[in-house]
C-alpha cells in the first residue's frame, strides 16, 4: 500500500492557504493593534482570541455539517470554495482600515474574515483522511503539514520583504500577496481534486486490503458511542492538544512584540527566527511521518513535546538575538512537526469514517479553546509582570502536555502486512 503523494500535495493546497493566512494574522494583527490603534497587551490578547472563540462554535458545526452533505463536488469542496472567497474579500479591508486608523471598521472586517475562515477550516483538514487509507494517514498528514509549512515560509518571506521599518508601515502589499496565494491555491484545488472520485478509490483500497471500520455502538441519532477506554484516551489526547497549543500559540502570537520589546528589533526582522522554525518543520514532516509508521504515533509525540519544552526553556536564556536562537527555533520546528504529524491522525483513528468532520471539529475545538485562553493569559503576564515570562509560560504548558499524553492508550494505527510475497518489496519509504 502506497500513499499517493501527488494527490496529497494537491489536497494540501487548502492547508497551504490556511497556514499562510494565519501566519500573517498571528504576527501582524498584534502589531497593528498595539502600534496603530495603541491597544494594551491584555485587550489585544482578547481581540487575538476572537478567532479561537468563533472557532469553538464554527469548526465543530461546519465539520459535522460537511459530514452530512453530498454534492457533485463532494462534501468538503463547497465549504472550501465559499470560505476562501469570503475570507479574501474581508481580509483585504484590514490594511485599508489600519491605514485610515478606523478601529470599528478594522474589528468588523477582522470578525467577518475570521467567520469566513471558520467556514472551511474543518472541511479542508478533513479532506486528507477522507481520501487516505487509515494506515497511511500519518504520512498523509506529514505532507499536508509540509504544504502548510510552505505557506508559512512564503508568508514570513513576504513579511520580511514587504513590511517596512517603523511602528505603522503600510501593510496593503502584504495582505494583497496573501490574497493571491489563497486564490491560486483554491484554483489548483478546484482544478485538480475530484473529491468524490478520490474518496471512492480510498474505500476500494481499504476493502482490497481488508481494512474495516471498527465496530462502533451508535445512539438513536446514529452518532458513534465510543467504548470507555477509547473515550478516556480521546479525552486525554484532546487535553494534550489544548496544553501544547497553550504553549505554542503564546509564542507565535507574542513573539513579534517580544522581539521588539526585549531585543529592540524593528520591522519584520523578528520573522527570521520564525522562518527557521518553519524550515525545521518543513524538513521534518516527511521523515517524522515515516518514523511514526514504524515507532508509533504516541512515542513520536512524546519526543516532540519534550523537545518543545526544552527549546522554549533554552530560548528564555537568550538576552539578545544571535545565531544560537536560530538553532533553538529550528528545534522548535522539529518538535512541532513531531506533534502535528501524529496528533490529528490519532484523533480521527478513534472515529468512524462517516464522523471524520465531527472529530476534526472536536480536535480544533480543544486547540482553539486553548488559543482563546492563552493570548489573554500570556498577554496579562507580559503586560503586568514582564515580557521575560513568555518562554517560561510556554515551557510549563509543554511539560503539562507531556504528562497528559502519557495517559493516551489508543489511536496508533497498526501497519498493514503485505498481501503477498511480491508486495513485501513494495515500499515507499
Amino acid at each position: 500500500m502506497k500513499l499517493d503523494n501527488k494527490r496529497t500535495i494537491l489536497i494540501g493546497f487548502a492547508f497551504l492557504a490556511i497556514s499562510a493566512f494565519w501566519q500573517v494574522y498571528d504576527n501582524i494583527i498584534p502589531l497593528i493593534l498595539k502600534y496603530t490603534f495603541h491597544i494594551g497587551d491584555t485587550l489585544s490578547g482578547g481581540i487575538m482570541a476572537l478567532d479561537n472563540i468563533l472557532a469553538l462554535f464554527l469548526l465543530p458545526l461546519f465539520g459535522a455539517w460537511s459530514d452530512r452533505i453530498n454534492t457533485k463536488r463532494g462534501k468538503r469542496t463547497p465549504f472550501i470554495f465559499v470560505g476562501t472567497i469570503l475570507a479574501v474579500i474581508f481580509m483585504l479591508i484590514l490594511p485599508a482600515a489600519a491605514n485610515a486608523q478606523n478601529l470599528p471598521l478594522f474589528v468588523g472586517a477582522l470578525f467577518c474574515t475570521l467567520l469566513s475562515m471558520g467556514v472551511f477550516r474543518s472541511p479542508a483538514v478533513s479532506l486528507m483522511p477522507d481520501v487516505t487509507p487509515k494506515p497511511l494517514r500519518s504520512k498523509g498528514n506529514a505532507i499536508i503539514n509540509l504544504m502548510g509549512a510552505v505557506g508559512i515560509i512564503a508568508a514570513l518571506g513576504l513579511i520580511m520583504l514587504l513590511v517596512g521599518d517603523g511602528d505603522t508601515p503600510n501593510y496593503e502589499p502584504l495582505f494583497m500577496s496573501i490574497a493571491v496565494i489563497m486564490l491560486v491555491s483554491l484554483v489548483i484545488l478546484l482544478w485538480k481534486v475530484d473529491e468524490n472520485k478520490f474518496v471512492a478509490e480510498r474505500i476500494q483500497i481499504e476493502e482490497a486490503w481488508g481494512i474495516e471500520e471498527e465496530e462502533t455502538e451508535v445512539d438513536e441519532k446514529g452518532n458513534a458511542v465510543l467504548p470507555k477506554p477509547v473515550k478516556r484516551s480521546l479525552t486525554f489526547l484532546l487535553l494534550s492538544v489544548a496544553f501544547w497549543y497553550m504553549a505554542y500559540n503564546a509564542v507565535t502570537t507574542a513573539f513579534s512584540k517580544y522581539a521588539t520589546e526585549m531585543w529592540g528589533m524593528e520591522g519584520g526582522g523578528f520573522a527570521s527566527a520564525l522562518m527557521v522554525a518553519s524550515i525545521g518543520a518543513l524538513i521534518s514532516f516527511v521523515p517524522v511521518g515515516i518514523i511514526s509508521s514504524k515507532l508509533g504515533r504516541k512515542k513520536v509525540i512524546l519526543f516532540g513535546v519534550l523537545l518543545l519544552a526544552a527549546s522554549f526553556f533554552a530560548a528564555f536564556l537568550f538576552k539578545t538575538p544571535n545565531f544560537g536562537i536560530n538553532i533553538v527555533f529550528l528545534l522548535v520546528g522539529v518538535a512541532w512537526a513531531s506533534i502535528n504529524v501524529n496528533s490529528y491522525p490519532m484523533v480521527v483513528e478513534m472515529c468512524k469514517g462517516s464522523d471524520i468532520g465531527k472529530f476534526t471539529g472536536m480536535y480544533y475545538t480543544f486547540s482553539m479553546a486553548a488559543q482563546v485562553l492563552t493570548p489573554v493569559l500570556s498577554g496579562a503576564f507580559l503586560e503586568h509582570i514582564g515580557y521575560w515570562t513568555l518562554f517560561p509560560y510556554a515551557t510549563v504548558f509543554s511539560v503539562i502536555a507531556f504528562l497528559t499524553m502519557l495517559m493516551v492508550k489508543h489511536g496508533d494505527s497498526k501497519p498493514q502486512p503485505p498481501k503477498g510475497k511480491l508486495e513485501a518489496f513494495d515500499v515507499d519509504d
